[in-house]
């Protein structure tokens, strides 16, 4: 997340925000936001949110995810959203929702789902 300039918003239990302001790095040739960006930051607000609920000396790992990018990603931020639909022993079940937001009003270009395994 360091890498493309991404950072967390907002942690609750079993919920996560995280931010991707717009530049040059994180777009494609048309200016929009890369769609490997937009899924990145999905898959990572989907992980941050299972591992919320996960017990201590624990790590998560994403086991698959999918992304349906629903319109071109632009705005000056995205704001990806990882919420927990199920929580398991094992294996965890998340909703990626990914925002566009321009000058406040935010604009949905991206939704998912993702399992994620906690590791002891």
């Amino acid at each position: 997340m360091d890498h493309l300039g991404a950072r967390i918003a907002h942690i609750g239990p079993g919920r996560v925000h995280i931010v991707l302001p717009s530049r040059p790095e994180v777009t494609q040739q048309d200016g929009y936001f890369h769609a490997g960006a937009t899924s990145a930051i999905a898959d990572s607000a989907g992980g941050y949110a299972a591992f919320t609920l996960f017990p201590e000396d624990t790590s998560v790992l994403t086991v698959e995810y999918k992304v349906n990018l629903l319109s071109p990603a632009v705005g000056d931020h995205l704001k990806a959203v990882g919420t927990v639909l199920k929580s398991g022993r094992t294996l965890t079940v998340c909703r990626l929702e990914v925002f566009g937001v321009q000058d406040g009003r935010s604009k949905l270009v991206a939704t998912g789902q993702q399992t994620l395994i906690c590791l002891g």
